[in-house]
């Protein structure tokens, strides 16, 4: 028993340390932005895609890692998604024209598509479901983490280094993940098929691709008529058509990547939902320092700082709700979780110039959205799937909440532009909250904790 213990604190350890990786990544780009534009010349206008290939790459991945995972092993794709990783970071941190640095997003954002969905599907291979709230609350602490200690270690690198270091340091730690991937995780495969859904798995990545360059293309300034423009309806319209052929072709696959009938479950169908409106709720953490900008005249530098409270709601919750998941289930703690947001929301919508207010409502901002963005939908789905389709499943809810960032934060962006001064973003934080609070209606209707361990898939 002791040494099962020990096995599975090491195999926490290997997960926490990859998707820790992975976490520190996003946080330190935007540091390193300024550097790099003035070393290899990028301009205003390209810079954005410094984080929008990594995300486009991103979602194209998750699903053929998160397949490839059950039919080779957890293991195995584990330690691929991080050997990818670390070659991405390695043609980054040696990038000396804007094309380079391109392709080394790109591989970052491949790699790093299976990291954090495989992680969650060994915790639902590794532990029993009346332990795993604990652990992913735990994993998901990782990003509240990152966002806390990212920036401090960037800017201090930055002081003494050149911003290529940043990248570089990936190396080591990539290596060591390696090594404790190959020694420590189970390799169990879930599939015995040998058939690999090509077709649904490339309709996928070319659906969310056109998705991700459509709303990239859109402006800030005039959202709903650049929708209309040529920049980016044809993208929108080919990832509708696209979304249609696929679920055309899901329904007759042999082993689908996507088990198209499982959204027939109204606890799969609430998650999506949730995870969507997360994403949504993520992308307005993006637009805050600009507010704080606006209403205490401080610098950007400064604004930044001040959201260190609701960073550190983010990584007190993660594991506080992940531990409550276990002992009273999913519903209640989203429901908590939601109203709690919602009065974070109201009260940012309210701050005038009070630091103490804004400090507050920050802090509660930051617990409310520990519990989506953390452990509670994963949980779910662990609970809802069976082993073969787990790595999946958390991929899925990677990508909803990827489209509600996507799609969000074009949204919120012309909100914010519609008024001036500080009302845009008054108006933005009162619609997100009322935007959580249809969430919580929603919410509502999920399985009761009684409910949700009779029915809980096992092995």
């Amino acid at each position: 028993m002791e040494q099962n213990k020990s096995s599975n604190r090491n195999i926490l350890l290997v997960l926490f340390v990859g998707v820790l990786m992975g976490a520190l990544d996003i946080s330190i780009v935007g540091p390193a932005i300024p550097s790099i534009s003035k070393d290899i010349a990028v301009s205003q206008r390209l810079l954005g895609w410094i984080f929008s290939i990594y995300v486009l790459f991103n979602l194209v991945g998750i699903s053929l890692f998160a397949k490839l995972s059950d039919r080779f092993g957890r293991r195995s794709i584990y330690m691929l998604s991080v050997f990818l990783f670390a070659i991405g970071s390695l043609i980054v941190a040696l990038s000396h024209t804007f094309d380079m640095l391109m392709v080394g997003r790109a591989v970052q954002g491949f790699g790093s598509s299976g990291i954090f969905p495989v992680a969650s599907a060994v915790v639902g291979d590794v532990f029993p479901p009346e332990k795993r709230g604990r652990i992913l609350g735990l994993i998901g602490a990782v990003f509240g983490l990152a966002f806390i200690i990212g920036p401090v270690i960037a800017g201090t690198m930055l002081s003494f280094f050149s911003w290529n270091y940043l990248f570089l340091i990936n190396l080591p730690i990539a290596a060591l993940i390696m090594w404790g991937s190959f020694r420590i995780l189970p390799n169990k495969r879930i599939e015995s098929s040998t058939v690999l859904d090509w077709k649904g798995i490339v309709l996928l990545g070319l659906l969310l691709g056109a998705f991700a360059l459509g709303i990239n293309r859109t402006s800030t300034s005039g959202f709903f008529s650049s929708l209309a423009s040529m920049r980016v309806l044809p993208f929108l319209v080919a990832s509708v058509a696209l979304l249609f052929v696929f679920v055309r072709v899901e329904k007759d696959a042999q082993n689908p990547v996507v088990r198209v009938n499982m959204f027939q479950s109204r606890q799969i169908r609430l998650v999506a939902l949730i995870a969507f409106g997360t994403g949504v709720l993520q992308a307005s953490f993006v637009f805050v320092p600009d507010f704080v900008v606006d209403v205490f005249g401080v610098t950007s530098a400064k604004a930044s700082f001040m959201l260190l409270p609701a960073v550190l709601a983010i990584a007190v919750g993660s594991p506080l709700f992940g531990r409550m998941l276990d002992a009273v289930g999913s519903r209640v703690v989203i429901l908590i979780g939601l109203v709690i947001a919602i009065v974070g929301y109201y009260l940012m919508h309210e701050v005038e110039g009070s630091r103490s207010f804004f400090y507050l409502a920050g802090a509660l901002i930051g617990l409310g959205l520990s519990v989506p963005s953390g452990s509670s939908l994963r949980y779910i789905m662990l609970n809802e799937v069976s082993a073969a389709e787990r790595a999946t499943t958390q991929g899925l809810v990677t990508i909803f909440i990827s489209i509600g960032q996507m799609l969000g934060g074009a949204i919120i962006g012309a909100i914010t532009a519609s008024e001036e001064g500080i009302k845009g973003y008054q108006n933005l934080f009162f619609y997100l909250a009322v935007m959580i609070l249809v969430m919580t209606l929603f919410s509502v209707r999920l399985k009761s904790r009684k409910v949700e361990l009779a029915t809980s898939v096992r092995e």
